[in-house]
Order: C-alpha cells, then sequence, then structure tokens
C-alpha cells in the first residue's frame, strides 16, 4: 500500500476517524463524496500492545482495514492510511491524530463511538484538550444505545437476560406473531437444543467451510519487522476470515442456507471432528460491523418463515445476536470503568503455561485451548464450559483469564469479551450477569463431546493420579466458596450433595484438588 503523501497536500477541513472494529462501508458517512473530508485509518501499536493478540487477529484487523481504505477510495472517498511501519507513525492514535489535523490543516475531527471504554475515554478526554471541534457520533450498528439496558435494570439487583431479550423482541417484532406473541407459543427453545452430536449415520453431516482463504504473507511479514509481538498460528498463507462486507455477507449466507437448520440441535455440542460444527463463524464480521445484527437476524427469521430452518434452531441463533451480544455491550457500559477487575471469589492463580502452548494431557483442553491456538477461535461451548470452567474450578486470576481471552480470539473487543469472561464464565462479578457459576464435573463435557474418549484421565474417578482433574476440583469449588454460593437457591441440589459427602469421602476430594492446584502446569 502506498502512504507517501505529497509534501504540500490538498487541504481538507474535516478529518474522520475509523477504528479497526469500525469497517462498515454502509455507515451515512459515506453517503456522499466530499474531497475537503479524509477519513483516516492507523495500524499503531497503541491497539497492538495493550495485551498480547493472536497473530490471526492481528493480521486479519489490518488486512480488513486496507480493504476498506481501498473500497473508499474507489469509491472516490480520500483516505489517508497510517501503516504500521509509517516513517510518520506515532504509534500512538491521538498523536497521529493531532499531526494529521496539522498536516491537512483541519478544523474538525469527527469520530465514531468507540465500542471499548479505554477508546471512548482516551479519544473524548483528548479531544477536550484540543483548540479544534471534536465530534462523536454513532457507529450506527447496534439495536439498542449504550446506556439503554441500564435504564431498564435501574433499581434491580440482577440484570437477567431472558427479560431483557423478551423485550427485544416485541420491540423489533422478531419471531412475534400476528396476534404479539412469540413464535411456536414459546419464547425460549434452549430445552431443544443441548444435543451432542454423534458420530452415527443418523447425525448431519459437517457444513463445507466456504470461508475465503487468504494469502497475507507479507503483510504478516511487515507486522513482524515492525516489532509487533503476538501468539498463535498466524496462518498468513492461509488466513480464512471474511476482509470485508461482500465475503461476510457470503459467509452469511452459506450459514443460512447450509448450517442453520441444524445449528440449535448442536450448539452446546463439541468434538474433536470440527472446530466449528454448526456454528457461524460470523462474530468477526458483526464485531467489526461488516455485518449488520438486523440483517443478520432478517436472514435467519426468513428462513424459519420460508420453512428453510427449524424454530428452535432460529431462535437459539436470534437469542445470540438481539438478546445475548446487545445484552453483553449494556452490561459493559453500564459496569465500567472496573467491571474488568472484579474478583469476588478472590481468586489468583496464574494460567498454567500450557494456556500459551496447548500441551496438556486433559484431552478436553488440549483440543479447545490447542485449536483456539490454531484458528483464533473456538464456540461458545468450549470458550465456557471446558476453558472457562477449569479456569473457575481451579481458581486461576479472572484478570489474567480476561486478558487470555480477549488476545486469543478473533472475535472478542473488550464491550463483548468482558461480561462473557468476568461475569458468565468466572462469576467474578458476584452473580450480576449469571445466576450461578457455570462449573461442571467431568460428566457434562463427556455427555456433549467425545473429547473424553482416549484421554489420558479417567472421566470417572474423583481422586487418583489417573482421575479427571475436573471431578475434585469441581466438589472442592463449592466446598471453599460454600459461605458465598451455599445460598444461592439454584445451587441447593449441589449443596445438599455436598452435605452427604462430608467425613472422609469430602476431605479426598479437597486434598486431591488442592494438589491439583500446585501443579497446574504439569497436569
Amino acid at each position: 500500500m502506498t502512504t507517501q503523501q505529497p509534501s504540500t497536500p490538498q487541504r481538507a477541513h474535516t478529518l474522520r476517524l475509523l477504528l479497526g472494529d469500525q469497517l462498515s462501508p454502509e455507515h451515512s458517512w459515506f453517503a456522499t463524496q466530499n474531497q475537503g473530508v479524509v477519513y483516516v485509518l492507523m495500524e499503531v501499536r497503541q491497539e497492538t500492545d495493550y495485551v498480547l493478540h493472536h497473530a490471526q487477529k492481528i493480521l486479519a484487523i489490518f488486512a480488513s482495514m486496507r480493504d476498506l481504505a481501498r473500497h473508499l477510495r474507489e469509491a472516490g472517498h480520500r483516505v489517508r492510511y497510517v501503516a504500521i511501519d509509517d516513517a510518520s507513525n506515532r504509534q500512538s492514535m491521538p498523536d497521529n491524530l493531532a499531526a494529521l489535523m496539522a498536516h491537512y490543516g483541519a478544523h474538525t475531527l469527527q469520530y465514531q463511538y468507540p465500542d471499548e471504554w479505554r477508546l471512548d475515554e482516551q479519544l473524548r478526554t483528548w479531544g477536550t484538550q484540543q483548540s479544534f471541534a471534536v465530534q462523536a457520533v454513532s457507529s450506527e450498528h447496534f439495536y439498542t444505545t449504550r446506556t439503554e439496558m441500564a435504564e431498564v435494570f435501574q433499581g434491580r439487583k440482577q440484570w437477567l437476560m431472558e427479560h431483557f431479550y423478551r423485550r427485544m423482541r416485541l420491540r423489533h417484532g422478531v419471531l412475534i406473531d400476528e396476534a404479539g406473541e412469540p413464535e411456536g407459543g414459546q419464547w425460549n427453545y434452549d430445552h431443544d437444543n443441548r444435543k451432542p452430536w454423534p458420530d452415527t449415520k443418523d447425525a448431519p453431516a459437517l457444513p463445507p467451510d466456504a470461508r475465503p482463504t487468504h494469502d497475507h504473507s507479507a503483510l504478516w511479514a511487515t507486522i513482524q519487522a515492525a516489532g509487533v509481538q503476538s501468539f498463535g498460528n498466524p496462518q498468513a498463507h492461509a488466513l480464512r476470515w471474511p476482509l470485508n462486507r461482500a465475503e461476510a455477507l457470503a459467509s452469511l449466507d452459506q450459514f443460512v442456507t447450509t448450517t442453520l437448520p441444524h445449528f440449535g440441535a448442536y450448539e452446546d455440542a463439541m468434538s474433536t471432528q470440527s472446530a466449528r460444527l454448526f456454528h457461524s463463524l460470523l462474530s468477526f464480521a458483526l464485531n467489526t460491523k461488516m455485518l449488520r445484527p438486523h440483517e443478520v437476524v432478517q436472514r435467519a427469521q426468513s428462513a424459519y418463515h420460508a420453512g428453510a430452518a427449524p424454530l428452535p434452531a432460529v431462535e437459539g441463533f436470534v437469542r445470540q445476536i438481539l438478546g445475548w451480544r446487545e445484552y453483553v455491550r449494556g452490561i459493559y457500559w453500564a459496569h465500567m470503568p472496573g467491571y474488568d477487575e472484579r474478583n469476588a471469589l478472590g481468586h489468583s492463580t496464574p494460567l498454567p503455561a500450557w494456556f500459551w502452548t496447548g500441551k496438556t494431557q486433559m484431552r478436553c483442553m488440549q483440543h479447545a485451548v490447542g485449536q483456539s491456538l490454531e484458528h483464533a477461535y473456538a464456540h461458545h461451548i468450549q470458550r465456557l464450559m471446558v476453558i472457562g470452567n477449569f479456569a473457575l474450578l481451579a481458581g486461576l486470576d479472572p484478570a489474567a483469564v480476561h486478558r487470555w481471552y480477549l488476545g486469543v480470539y478473533i472475535d472478542a473487543f473488550e464491550w463483548v469479551e468482558v461480561p462473557n469472561t468476568v461475569g458468565m464464565s468466572q462469576f467474578a462479578d458476584g452473580g450480576l450477569l449469571a445466576t450461578k457459576p457455570y462449573v461442571s464435573s467431568a460428566a457434562y463435557i463427556d455427555r456433549m463431546s467425545d473429547y473424553c474418549s482416549g484421554c489420558h484421565y479417567d472421566k470417572k474417578l474423583k481422586v487418583g493420579e489417573r482421575a479427571c482433574p475436573y471431578n475434585a476440583l469441581y466438589w472442592d469449588f463449592f466446598a471453599r466458596n460454600e459461605g458465598t454460593l451455599g445460598n444461592n437457591f439454584r445451587l441447593g441440589m449441589v449443596y445438599r450433595q455436598l452435605q452427604k459427602m462430608q467425613g472422609p469421602q469430602l476431605d479426598a476430594l479437597c486434598e486431591h484438588a488442592a494438589s491439583l492446584r500446585t501443579r497446574l502446569d504439569a497436569l
């Protein structure tokens, strides 16, 4: 990409900043061409370095930004692209903006509201200190405003998603019949969506992976030469993520026509045969705004009305987009700053070394972590009930877990990742988001996957060298946290069972769990 600028540039009255997760060519900004407006995109160490990121995440965002810059230029807009290795790149967003405002003699800077608190605060604070006008506008992406959910739940101790989800369905007329009732007579078909994916003749075939393949080895070499640190497999010769809106729309079409019909039944399933199973792989395109949630929901709803996908599958998918995605954004903006630092259970154990290598004898973690390192992706049950489950049971530091999730996943931006990790996965917010900790012994993992087959550890054993670590850690977790969790209305059965185990049986479990926690690296 040519980034050299003329020594006496054509002046501009307005600069418009586009962030790496604001890659929608459909924004109203682009409805008209104005040669007095320059669109600014920048690759900066400020954004690559605030947490250690997966190589594919850095590569895909940079490649997508460059593709959008190309698209905007072809559409007749003026663009200033600051590449990671530009000599003029100050590697700081405010410093680059100040220099560019002076360079173009502009009197107004505009930006779309960032979706991460740290960037929002940085640009807001910096903007108040400038002599030129600094204006923030909507990204035009979400169904809700930042503050809307806080207003809905004002005064409530728990912010339950189901209440919010039903409100959203009614307001937007999604899967609502002519009488104003939910399609099919019920709001939630989650009980129909808990099937394991068996390796039998009756199981549906896995969908083809029709995503594009990109070779960005030259860009990856540039990123490395610039000194950017990362982890995970860059797959620079075969990057498989959509990098523009056209590719994202093609991925959406492929999902709806080939995969959505089976998504619901198997959305909680896990298998060593497939990293994806029947999940959409649309989250990167959604979270970088190549796709709008409205069009994704509408496509799914239309598939149901056309008889191309069953209601439980469509409702389960819609709940993720219209419900959960908007819900966690509301949680984030209502409780930042500080939500990312919550630690209600006081956990402080560092991450085991195999979080960075995948080299563990636990087959479930070996696969889920290894897949994350290989593809920058794991689906929500792998994140919650394998990796997050172990992290919570083992007492890992939730801030360290948060940073790992934020760095490793291609779709992880803080607004969506923090509530999912700190709240849902690690229960570190004390139950604001989740009504109970989402933990299990080996039984759940065995029921929903093929991970336990051939594992070094025995799923049925609770103590001993070959016992599955999840089993002792599970009971020890509830024993250690009885003072905090003992009165939780959803955990009554757990604590009644724990009471029956008092004595030598529980003592042996807790002793084994304590031993496990001292040697996590060796598991």
